[in-house]
């Protein structure tokens, strides 16, 4: 994440004086916030010093969201308003999608799809501004200084409609965006590889919902980015869905309810997430019809 601190033209230094830019990893599961402060990086934690905001929003019938851990807890009692992994939806249309089995309805709009929830259709584009006015208000409530904009981290394949989708959010939530800049290029300055030796690298990102690759070029401390790549549908969520997809198979399930689906994808990730440190784990959970389910899945 590339991160700014401005002064500009003509402004004393002082520190109550500064603007402050934030810099923003607006992620398909996680988002963060930071700023520079003493020439640092920091980033920002919530009241219970919490640094990642899950990337969840929840609609409420009165037109109130709720949002990052609040609205995470809901995922799976009110799964068709509490909308998970949005940024897999900015900027695409409904023929974007082999797969639609989402708990949630998607609308078919021009340019993107919409999302129905009980406060009615929601466009990707407003749910991340959601996210990222939290993000915002956080950062506001942290620093105690004026926020003059954002420099917000995008996967390197997105195209022209993703990053406009991305800005709109922004504007929507408040916020003047600086820069986007790319998830790789943004590893690569967080790494300190803008102080290495010259010569040329590549950066793998691996996210909840993407997979990017950049070939960059250091050259007297400045990056020149020579090739970008990626892949929309491999990530996190995509291992999630292979493994409930296999829970599926296993039980010879037919037709879910939204509960059982979130439900089920919830049980695929823990299950996922497990066996990163244990070479096997057991997935028990009760379906919403009483039936149980007792599976054991190794790597």
């Amino acid at each position: 994440m590339a991160l700014l601190q401005i002064a500009e033209p003509g402004m004393a230094l002082a520190p109550h004086e500064r603007k402050v830019a934030i810099g923003i990893d607006l992620g398909t599961t996680n988002s963060l916030v930071a700023v520079v402060r003493d020439a640092l990086p920091k980033v920002l934690t919530d009241a219970a010093g919490q640094a990642l905001f899950p990337s969840v929003i929840r609609y409420l019938p009165d037109g109130r969201t709720q949002g990052g851990f609040e609205a995470l807890a809901h995922v799976i009692a009110d799964p068709k308003n509490t909308i998970v992994s949005v940024k897999r939806f900015m900027g695409r249309g409904l023929n974007d999608f082999t797969q639609h089995d989402f708990p949630y309805a998607l609308i078919d709009e021009p340019g993107m799809v919409k999302l129905r929830t009980v406060a009615g259709d929601k466009s990707p584009v407003e749910v991340s501004a959601e996210i990222l006015a939290r993000l915002r208000q956080l950062a506001e409530d942290s620093v105690q200084d004026e926020i003059v904009g954002a420099v917000i981290t995008v996967p390197a394949y997105f195209d022209d409609a993703q990053r406009q989708a991305t800005k709109d959010a922004a504007k929507l939530a408040g916020l003047h965006v600086l820069r986007l800049l790319n998830e790789p290029t943004a590893a690569a300055i967080a790494y300190g590889l803008d102080n290495a030796s010259e010569g040329i690298y590549a950066v793998y990102d691996l996210g909840g919902g993407t997979f990017d690759i950049s070939i960059l070029r250091m050259s007297k401390g400045v990056f020149e980015v020579l090739s970008t790549g990626g892949d929309s549908a491999l990530g996190g969520d995509d291992f999630d869905r292979l493994v409930y997809m296999w829970m599926i198979q296993e039980t010879q399930l037919s037709s879910l309810e939204p509960q059982d689906q979130r439900a089920l994808l919830s049980a695929a990730k823990r299950a996922k997430e497990e066996l990163s440190e244990v070479t096997e784990t057991s997935i028990e959970l009760t379906l919403m019809n009483g039936q149980p389910i007792s599976l054991v899945l190794t790597r």
